[in-house]
């Protein structure tokens, strides 16, 4: 097939558009800035989402589109995630359905569906906008209800929601938590016993060319993507931190006051905008005080796939890669 990656600039896109390419498939990506890819044959157009000539130019010709590109931060102005979370997504649809696609690939986030209290075992829940914490998650699930309502006969759509992506340079997850511990600014939240999955790069961006090549047979459907290994958060933080050679949290905030203290914080920043993320927001108190694990039992029997890289490879990876860097 030909097949359009959007958003093939960070690292997950640029892992799927590598996954797609090498699985046989003529490969074209398209973001704001170059991707850094040096697969042969790749072919990269720049462009935003917001420019709907550029859209319409990117899916000439394509088969399918595989569907990262984002706007992805835990603050910001509401009519940028709009903007390119849910109009972009609406104009890609469009532009891919007039240009002949017959398939569509959307990266969700498994956000789309959390209210904040803690997930156990659940298999992917419907995007509920509504009761989505923050703009991202919101627009995300917007985007995702759109996509899937775009599902018909000749054009398959298939939602994927890959789970806190993180691997070698990650400069999202991994970067973040590993600046803050380094400076001392990581705390553990409630008791640090609150049971998460995650899911290594390459795992996601397999699963995400699984549902490129399953489309056919599962289109309409939404997928909740992760190692399939929760581990409790202090001893997955520390984890992380020994792979990058700093020393794991030690101190402890309440998740109650670490969710209050993120709303004003939140506040704050809408008031005075930070030159880089809050360092704490209500909804990421909520990520690292509640469980979230998923049951990935359909999610694999319908991609016809499983994870390659562990938990532990994958922090053995990555501590290599910072072995490598110093």
């Amino acid at each position: 097939m030909k097949v359009l990656v959007t958003g093939a600039s960070g690292m997950l896109g640029r892992a799927v558009a590598t996954g797609v390419a090498l699985a046989g498939n003529e490969v074209r990506t398209f973001q704001r800035g170059p991707s850094g890819l040096a697969v042969s044959g790749i072919e990269d157009i720049r462009g935003s989402l917001t420019d709907g000539a550029a859209v319409t130019h990117a899916v000439q010709g394509m088969d399918a589109i595989v569907h990262l590109a984002a706007k992805v931060s835990l603050a910001g102005e509401a009519a940028e995630f709009d903007a390119v979370n849910v109009g972009g997504t609406r104009d890609l649809l469009a532009a891919a359905r007039a240009a002949g696609a017959a398939r569509f690939v959307y990266v969700s986030s498994p956000s789309v569906a959390h209210a904040g209290v803690s997930i156990v075992g659940d298999d992917a829940r419907v995007a509920d906008p509504g009761h989505a914490s923050g703009d991202y998650a919101r627009t995300k699930a917007i985007a995702e209800l759109l996509a899937l309502a775009a599902d018909a006969p000749g054009f398959a759509v298939v939602a994927v929601r890959p789970h806190l992506v993180w691997g070698p340079g990650d400069t999202q997850l991994i970067a973040r938590i590993v600046d803050r511990a380094r400076r001392g600014r990581l705390p553990l939240l409630g008791d640090g016993a609150a049971l998460i999955d995650t899911t290594y790069v390459e795992n996601a961006a397999s699963a995400i060319v699984a549902a490129l090549g399953r489309a056919p047979q599962v289109h309409g459907n939404a997928y909740v993507v992760t190692n399939g290994e929760p581990r409790p958060v202090a001893d997955l933080l520390a984890g992380i931190c020994a792979a990058a050679g700093v020393a794991p949290p030690t101190w402890r905030v309440p998740a109650g006051v670490a969710r209050a203290a993120g709303s004003l914080i939140e506040a704050a920043w809408r008031l005075r905008p930070g030159t880089d993320e809050p360092p704490m927001t209500r909804f990421l108190a909520e990520q690292l005080s509640t469980a979230h694990w998923f049951d990935q039992r359909r999610t694999r029997a319908d991609l016809q796939w499983q994870p390659a890289v562990s938990l532990d490879e994958g922090l053995a990876r990555l501590a290599a890669s910072y072995a490598h860097t110093d």
